[in-house]
């Protein structure tokens, strides 16, 4: 697969493959999907375990496949997809064994363009900069955090009230910030009263 780099935090081959992290964990810890570990700068931070796109459509097919793999077929079924082109995942069929095969598309319909099109967006609009809300990930150009966007979008705005209320910034970037924020969550005690709410 031509985009192999490792870029892609668990979380975010979670959310993009509609999977629970437990499915991608738990290929990390059969070893059969390896993280590159902290190997990454990203706007002044490190990243953590990182793995490349094509574990998006491994997370989505295992998820949605309803046969028990072994870890063999498992491995073998990831190093068929990672030699696929992007733009051939959604149409290939992968045979596991003989006469089992697997129409891929069919299983991760548009997983593979929704993970390009977040990783081109994350890139090209999340920004970490320490001069800039402490370094809390905002979306470029902006001092709106993606968190004060996925806030939003919770307490029940749509996507197209922010993008009135900030016609200058185009929908990928709402978008990427709304994924990135819940791939990435706040770490640290929540702030407020929340013993308030909690009664």
């Amino acid at each position: 697969m031509a985009q192999a780099a490792a870029s892609l935090s668990p979380r975010e081959v979670a959310e993009l493959a509609g999977a629970p992290k437990r499915v991608v964990e738990k290929a990390i810890e059969e070893r059969v999907l390896a993280v590159r570990a902290r190997a990454v700068r990203r706007g002044g931070r490190i990243a953590g375990r990182l793995l490349p796109s094509y574990a998006v459509a491994y997370t989505a097919l295992v998820a949605n496949l309803d046969l028990k793999l072994g870890i063999d077929q498992k491995k073998r079924l990831l190093r068929k997809l990672a030699r696929l082109a992007p733009a051939a995942v959604s149409s290939a069929r992968i045979e596991l064994a003989p006469a089992v095969e697997v129409d891929v598309g069919r299983l991760i319909g548009d997983a593979m363009e929704r993970t390009e099109r977040y990783r081109s967006a994350r890139d090209k609009f999340i920004v970490i900069d320490d001069a800039v809300k402490g370094g809390t990930p905002v979306i470029r150009g902006t001092r709106m955090t993606v968190y004060s966007v996925l806030g939003r979008i919770e307490h029940g705005d749509a996507i197209e009230d922010l993008l009135d209320d900030n016609p200058d910034l185009p929908r990928e970037a709402i978008e990427a910030a709304l994924t990135y924020a819940r791939t990435h969550p706040l770490r640290g005690r929540p702030g407020g009263r929340p013993w308030v709410t909690a009664a």
